[in-house]
């Protein structure tokens, strides 16, 4: 079964707007301009929008494509005109649609710009991904400015119909599983990482994420698991900890760390298409935030969700709202070891990681996942859902 859907059925009777920008701030390294660079190329690419992209780091977006010359204020790349945001803000003309992605919040000389354009922009604030049951009812509402002819328009990533579903590009379903499916494909990618080649014993598991503690808990159990369990560790904010269970304290990327049954390999910072792939590969992906949150769900493999640590706890909301869909359709002996697990890895409980009676159930939880996987196709992608809901507003008598 394909991935194609209604949402991609890009001859819309509504006209498309051609100029798009969106404005992005990098807080926590990646996720933001990974999800903003990934909605930005998939509007360049499949709707063929003229966009641009204001970000204020490119040095982090290097990180993720390497192709960026954090020295230079504008560039292309892949259809989308890349511009370094600086300040002050220089005097542009505003795009027919102007995206801020997370509560950025624009310049003031360009909102000025803004309400003086007629027809005005349809001005999207673009919000963080959750689950919880009030984003249904928040999606798509509009926000007066306090001073200025402006209305902002908030729109919500989400899991419910109502929302605006999660990034997909076409075809990516496709691609996945031609990948999965292919042993030559697979052997080829750990080749390029310089991981030696599978056997079909070891476990292969993918581990990126913020400061866990936990880590010491999870890696006790493996070094003593009953098959070799390869772990690979992406450059990140986890790799202290990684290193502090062996004792180390620096390790050049590229080596491995070996106790008992584990193997722990240390990688550079990955580009964005080929820590996907890295996704595909595993047999369990441990994730973070929101953009590799998302595209281990697309992956179709069991995973494991660490959410970005909020003061007093919110963030714990978001784990349970998503814990209550995404187990809705798994026997409840299977849901509550999944609770548990996640719980324990979130809550950076060393002592409370329980790897085995989790990975017990795992014929369970890969099932699982690709069923989530599909489902998921169900609410369109959220590139073909913005567009739609911006050429609404862009009518007459919207």
């Amino acid at each position: 079964m394909g991935d194609s859907n209604p949402s991609h059925n890009h001859a819309m009777a509504a006209p498309v707007s051609p100029t798009w920008e969106l404005f992005c701030t990098v807080v926590d390294n990646y996720g933001d301009i990974g999800i903003t660079w990934r909605l930005a190329r998939q509007l360049a690419r499949e709707y063929r929008l003229q966009v641009r992209l204001w970000v204020d780091d490119l040095v982090s977006f290097h990180a993720l494509r390497p192709e960026i010359d954090p020295n230079r204020a504008t560039q292309l790349l892949e259809g989308v005109e890349i511009r370094r945001w600086d300040t002050p803000f220089p005097d542009v003309p505003p795009a027919d649609v102007v995206i801020e992605a997370f509560a950025c919040h624009l310049p003031h000389n360009h909102e000025r710009a803004m309400a003086a354009r007629i027809p005005r922009p349809v001005w999207i604030n673009l919000e963080y991904l959750s689950a919880e049951d009030w984003v249904a009812g928040c999606h798509g509402l509009p926000s007066p400015h306090p001073r200025l002819p402006l209305t902002k328009w908030f729109f919500f990533p989400g899991y419910a119909p109502g929302t605006g579903g999660l990034l997909r590009e076409t075809g990516l379903l496709d691609a996945i599983r031609t990948f999965q499916a292919s042993p030559e494909a697979q052997a080829a990618f750990w080749h390029g990482l310089g991981v030696p080649p599978r056997t079909e014993e070891d476990l292969r598991i993918s581990l990126f994420g913020y400061e866990n503690r936990a880590i010491s808990g999870l890696f006790r159990q493996w070094v003593d698991a009953t098959q070799p369990v390869h772990c690979v560790v992406p450059a990140g904010r986890l790799m202290e900890d990684v290193l502090h269970f062996f004792g180390r304290a620096d390790l050049a990327p590229g080596h491995c760390l070996q106790r008992g049954r584990l193997c722990v390999h240390c990688l550079p910072m990955l580009t964005q298409d080929r820590y996907d792939r890295l996704l595909w590969a595993c047999d369990c992906n441990f994730v973070r935030g929101e953009d590799s949150f998302v595209r281990a769900q697309w992956a179709g493999r069991p995973m494991v969700w660490q959410a970005y640590p909020q003061a007093q706890g919110a963030h714990r909301a978001k784990i349970e709202a998503f814990l209550v869909r995404y187990c809705a359709g798994l026997p409840e002996p299977v849901a509550r070891d999944v609770r548990a697990f996640w719980t324990a890895w979130n809550a950076t409980d060393a002592t409370a990681m329980d790897w085995p009676t989790w990975w017990r159930h795992r014929p369970t939880l890969e099932a699982h996942a690709r069923k989530w996987s599909q489902q998921l196709t169900g609410l369109g992608d959220l590139a073909g859902n913005l567009v739609r809901f911006c050429c609404e507003k862009m009518r007459p008598n919207a």
